[in-house]
């Protein structure tokens, strides 16, 4: 069965160009134009990802993904125009797994969703338990817990998670982290990580000044914390 793919811009010359292409690929599309009709199409299709444009009339594309994120563990890949760091990193913090910047490549965005698609889809489960400390990770069950408190965590925060609990002590550079995390690292998005990252201290409950779980490596990246 094809997966389903929703797209929404309030572009309607984008929104052809994306339909066509994720078509072609052999996804179903359905779409939207607005934050509003995002929110009833994503509850009434219940679409295996979503891409998102973030400058969206009415509700934004910002307020969608937050309310989404809260909802349920959808994948969201970013469509936006804007340039800013900033605008990218809110995005990914609020639970996005990725983001394609305007004018972009339809082929580049399909690759994309394709890779969040083989990550959270399609793999048989696997009994396999990784714990360090309090974390307990499920990697066929797809859950997490910490001192026994569930964690909600969007498809890439759970990847990242399991390749630093499945390598304790490694420090794993940015772009390493992508190509294992998404199977595909594109220059200039490794920074997306850092976003990654502050979410997962924070749902763990870890000090960002002193982390006790995922720590950072000066100059390389990101390793589990040699403690746990």
């Amino acid at each position: 069965m094809s997966a389903k793919i929703l797209v929404v811009d309030d572009e309607a010359r984008i929104v052809k160009l994306v339909r066509s292409y994720l078509e072609q690929a052999g996804y179903v599309v359905v779409e939207a134009s607005d934050g509003q009709t995002a929110l009833i199409q994503a509850r009434r299709e219940r679409p295996d990802l979503i891409v998102l444009d973030l400058g969206l009339p009415g509700i934004d594309g910002f307020e969608v993904a937050r309310i989404l994120r809260r909802e349920g563990d959808t994948p969201i890949i970013m469509l936006t125009a804007r340039i800013e760091d900033t605008d990218r990193i809110v995005g990914l913090e609020l639970g996005a797994d990725d983001y394609v910047t305007k004018p972009f490549n339809p082929r580049e965005l399909v690759a994309r969703v394709r890779a969040v698609l083989r990550r959270t889809s399609g793999t048989p489960p696997t009994p396999e338990i990784l714990r360090a400390g309090e974390l307990v990770v499920d990697v066929g069950g797809r859950q997490a817990t910490v001192a026994g408190r569930p964690l909600t965590l969007t498809p890439t925060e759970f990847e990242l998670l399991i390749v630093l609990l499945q390598n304790p002590g490694r420090a794993f550079t940015r772009m390493e982290l992508l190509d294992r995390v998404q199977g595909d690292a594109y220059e200039g998005y490794e920074r997306t990580v850092d976003a990654h990252v502050k979410n997962l201290r924070a749902k763990l409950g870890d000090d960002p000044r002193h982390p006790h779980y995922i720590q950072t490596v000066f100059g390389v990246g990101y390793k589990l914390g040699a403690e746990v």
